[in-house]
């Protein structure tokens, strides 16, 4: 299943995101807009959240997440990422 295309509205990133609004938020930079999300992509939304070494943490996410190897996320894998952006980039991501 892809991610679907919706817009989203900038929010801030600083207090807690549900996971719905982690995906919208993320399917701004799907730029070509696939439904998955590729290491540039993602090097963008992590820019957008002034992360550092986003080119490292990119190859990292894509890493941890991308369960079929693919190179990109999709709907399927979002899970991963999340956990990922939890982790690694400090990003409080509630169920609800």
């Amino acid at each position: 299943m892809a991610i679907r295309n919706m817009q989203v509205a900038t929010r801030s990133l600083d207090a807690d995101m549900t996971v719905d609004e982690f995906k919208e938020w993320l399917r701004r930079f799907d730029t070509d807009r696939d439904g998955r999300i590729s290491r540039e992509e993602l090097r963008r939304a992590m820019r957008a959240i002034r992360a550092r070494f986003t080119g490292w943490r990119s190859r990292q996410g894509i890493s941890y997440a991308d369960a079929d190897g693919d190179g990109y996320i999709d709907d399927s894998e979002v899970d991963g990422l999340i956990e990922f952006a939890q982790k690694n980039l400090g990003l409080k991501i509630v169920a609800y």
